[in-house]
């Protein structure tokens, strides 16, 4: 390739990229949103095919274990980084590993929350 294209292909990537994600998700609105309307008009209730949930999932608790996962991940990257002199394989794999046991974490805590409520309400 000429050296001259590259620099454009380095700004243009993310441009396209989030522009066709706006697109994308603009659409896949529009286009729910046309199929609920065809059931209304056909007399068929919108509700009956959404996914019901179950329990109350806490975003706020997901997040903040995600956070604190990565906090404490890049804390140990750092002591690694110090001890070892990984540089920068240590961050992302620490960031990674335990921004993954934070959701896996918020996960069991939810599943705890759902199991005691089914048994409150048997």
């Amino acid at each position: 390739m000429d050296n001259n294209i590259v620099p454009i292909f380095g700004i243009m990537v993310p441009i396209i990229s989030v522009i066709g994600a706006f697109i994308m998700i603009v659409y896949l609105r529009r286009y729910e949103n046309a199929e609920r309307m065809a059931m209304i008009e056909k007399g068929v209730d919108p509700s009956l095919f959404t996914k019901k949930k179950r329990g109350v999932s806490s975003g706020t608790l997901r997040a903040s274990l995600l956070f604190i996962g990565a906090g404490i991940g890049l804390l140990i990257a750092y002591f690694l980084d110090r001890a070892f002199y990984m540089e920068e394989v240590a961050y992302f794999s620490m960031l990674f590993i335990f921004g993954g046991i934070g959701l896996g974490a918020a996960y069991l805590v939810e599943e705890r929350k759902f199991k005691e409520e089914q048994r409150n309400n048997v």
